[in-house]
């Protein structure tokens, strides 16, 4: 606190240097406890392995700019405001017959205009530049490297004691580039992992919101009730994006706010049992098998150079002793980040064990969709989804339990390419195992550890052994999510653009017998070419004979569409490979050089036309680059997209702690990147299509459970006539369901010509 007052004294005496902007009036802004609060709160935080000075200054920089935007709104009564009027919306939440004459974004603006009194609740904030925040960031690190000490025989008192530094700034290299380092002593690390409880200190912006989320009205508001929280991520000092979304016009961008907000008004709550299996065994040192991180001390030892000759070997052994001691350091590094991921999220889910909570939503450039709260969400692992139930249940009817038998199934990665029907008899067949499962979980036959997502299969257990043993499994009342996704989205909608019948079959786009499963089809065409070539003699094919499979080439398959290249796709097939035990780790490298080339090679033959439209996408981006003008596109619900990638250009922050160099990529009075822009169009172009499907799907959700918002109440089918359309209208001005204005015309999508076939396809993709 000294320390800090003391600074903050000098450089509001001082002159301002013209190599540094003045800081003196951010340090001004709260209260001088705060900041050091702060300033502390960075240093428990700290892993021992010590985070970059760049990425510790943006983010004290940024809660120094989200704890001074809460205080403005304060005490400009804007918070009184905004707690009237939530309360009032909070109530019409909480009624059953909940928002039937309005969706929700209306209703706010509704209970807005009628208190017009006051301050505006639009933001008018502009966020500090990116420059700004490193520079407040970089002044409070180097305090803390320069002021914070500690005993040096804190820990072993015989010692004789001095006060040393707790940070110390280091460099290291990353990609051949020097990176400025704050490390924490070893005695700090120490005494944070020996205390005898840790406590977890978050901001309440990274959590779960324990009550119904603000709902989005505008690009400026929306989310959290009081953090500024933007409508679209973007790099750090991107402007632009916001800038298009406030050229819009109000009603173009409602849809899309619309099915923001249907997805943050979805109400959680954590299915304690699971939970509880959970922890017991990250308690006890964890499993690898089932995706628990084990703790550091399960790491292998570091190997001493005795163990080596003591330094007198020669060359080759020194050589072969440092990768040892390179790879031993990087497998404890990792073991104690995914360790401290999985605390994170265990610990946020037991703080939450007992409540009902909410994940507000906004979505990146590209307008896909993610949940605010970055630790602790439904987007997370296999982990994380088996601990999440909605707050919401439902009678399971006739059909429900079956519904969850065929989710567990899926779950298990087996009978992907059988009917939902044999799915259905496989759950009924194996019923002995599920219900073993859910009662003995750790102590029976384990059969739900087999699973491909084992923590989901065996919460989907312990509800069907529920369901099954209830008096009338019908009227169950079931908070089980049941997950429905698409097979392989980004080639769906390459085949719907080409129109290309062969790739849409093995996508599902059209009707077959059985569902078809496009992973284990390019698993099968690879399988059949390494045959040939082994019989050729090729010795790496004849090597990889057995281990061709689905699991090998998913992860290529699915993201070739989304611009993977050939030396990314060969890094995932030889992870994969390398997880196989029995697979001769001396071929890893020769086999998935050969197979990454035989997935490319069968992807273009079952999909004929996606090569084409890439090419096509990236000759376009290419020409509007080389023009002088970035890629920019609207997607079919009205939501402006522009790919932020300029020419990058180098600012160097002086400060005393280091000189930091800022690559900024994103200033848009740069010229475009033409191989950014051109590489970059065909996967977003593709991300932005699969956004506009998913928020359509929401969107058709919130209009199922809230019927009487509709006029028609056809079943849904694409190809019904005009005068039964289930629609019966067209959205105007690109504003789609989710908003209450239509056409009166009539006419459905598949009718209307303002309504290119072209994206007709894609929504029936």
């Amino acid at each position: 606190m000294q320390a800090f007052r003391e600074s903050k004294m000098h450089l509001g005496s001082s002159g301002r240097k013209s190599w540094r902007m003045n800081l003196y009036p951010y340090l001004c802004l709260l209260e001088d406890k705060e900041y050091v609060d702060i300033m502390l709160q960075a240093i428990t935080n700290l892993p021992p392995t010590g985070e970059s000075l760049l990425i510790m200054a943006k983010e004290l920089g940024n809660k120094i700019y989200n704890k001074y935007s809460i205080r403005k709104k304060t005490k400009s009564s804007m918070v009184d405001k905004i707690s009237t009027i939530y309360q009032r919306y909070a109530e019409l939440l909480a009624r059953d017959t909940q928002l039937k004459e309005f969706l929700p974004r209306e209703h706010w603006v509704r209970l807005e205009a009628e208190m017009n009194s006051g301050p505006s609740l639009l933001s008018d904030d502009t966020h500090w530049p990116h420059i700004l925040v490193v520079q407040l960031g970089t002044h409070l690190v180097e305090l803390l490297v320069r002021e914070v000490k500690v005993h040096s025989n804190v820990l072993s008192p015989a010692q004789e004691t001095k006060l040393i530094p707790v940070l110390y700034h280091m460099y290291t290299f990353r990609s051949n580039r020097q990176v400025g380092f704050i490390k924490p002593h070893p005695i700090l690390s120490q005494i944070l992992s020996e205390a005898a409880e840790t406590t977890l200190t978050f901001d309440s912006y990274v959590m779960p919101m324990l009550c119904p989320p603000v709902p989005w009205t505008s690009p400026r508001f929306g989310a959290y009730i009081l953090t500024p929280t933007k409508l679209m991520r973007c790099v750090e000092g991107a402007i632009q994006h916001q800038l298009l979304l406030e050229k819009c016009q109000g009603q173009d961008l409602h849809a899309v706010l619309d099915s923001l907000n249907q997805l943050g008004n979805c109400a959680w709550r954590i299915n304690q049992p699971v939970l509880d299996i959970i922890i017991s065994i990250f308690n006890d040192k964890g499993s690898d098998k089932l995706d628990i991180p084990p703790p550091v001390s399960e790491a292998p030892r570091i190997p001493s150079m005795a163990q080596h000759g003591g330094g007198q070997g020669s060359q080759a052994d020194k050589a072969s002793f440092k990768r040892e001691l390179a790879k031993c350091r990087k497998k404890g590094t990792e073991m104690h980040s995914l360790r401290m991921d999985a605390l994170y999220k265990l610990s946020i889910a037991n703080h939450m064990r007992d409540q009902l909570f909410w994940f507000p939503h906004n979505m990146d450039f590209r307008g896909r969709t993610y949940p605010c709260p970055p630790y602790f969400n439904h987007l997370g692992s296999d982990v994380t989804r088996a601990v999440l139930l909605f707050a919401e249940g439902k009678p399971l009817g006739p059909h429900g339990l079956d519904w969850i038998k065929i989710h567990l199934v899926n779950l298990t990665g087996l009978k992907k390419r059988d009917s939902l029907r044999e799915r259905l008899q496989y759950a009924n067949l194996i019923m002995d195992d599920i219900l073993d499962s859910a009662d003995k979980p750790l102590t029976g036959r384990k059969w739900w550890m087999n699973a491909d997502e084992p923590w989901q299969a065996l919460a989907c257990c312990m509800e069907i052994a529920n369901a099954s043993r209830s008096p009338d499994h019908t009227e169950y009342i079931s908070y089980f999510p049941v997950h429905q996704d698409g097979s392989c989205n980004g080639l769906q909608h390459y085949a719907a653009l080409g129109r290309d019948v062969i790739g849409a079959t093995s996508v599902n786009l059209m009707p077959c017998e059985v569902p078809q499963d496009v992973y284990s089809g390019v698993a099968q065409q690879v399988e059949e070419f390494r045959a040939r070539d082994a019989e050729k003699g090729l010795k790496v094919a004849q090597v990889l004979e057995g281990f061709i499979n689905r699991k090998v080439v998913k992860q290529t398959v699915m993201t070739v569409v989304y611009g993977v290249t050939r030396y990314g796709g060969r890094l995932q097939i030889e992870k994969r490979l390398k997880e196989i035990e029995e697979f001769p780790k001396e071929h890893v490298w020769d086999a998935s050089h050969y197979l990454v080339q035989q997935v490319f090679t069968s992807l273009k033959e079952m999909f004929t036309g996606t090569r084409e439209i890439q090419d096509w996408l990236t000759e376009s981006a290419r020409l509007i680059a080389k023009s002088g003008s970035s890629v920019e596109w609207v997607t079919p619900l009205g939501l402006p997209i522009v790919q932020p990638y300029h020419r990058t250009k180098n600012t160097v922050l002086k400060s005393n702690i280091q000189f930091l160099s800022l690559q900024i990529s994103h200033d848009a009075s740069e010229r475009p990147d033409t191989v950014k822009q051109k590489n970059a169009f065909p996967p977003n172009f593709i991300h932005s299509l699969d956004s506009t499907h998913m928020m359509l799907t929401a969107l058709y959700c919130y209009r199922s459970a809230e019927s009487s918002l509709w006029p028609c109440t056809a079943s849904p089918s694409f190809r019904t006539s005009p005068t039964s359309c289930w629609t019966n209208t067209a959205p105007a001005n690109r504003e789609i369901v989710g908003t209450r204005s239509f056409w009166s015309t009539g006419r459905c999508w598949n009718c209307c010509p303002k309504f290119p076939r072209q994206v007709i396809l894609i929504c029936r993709g």
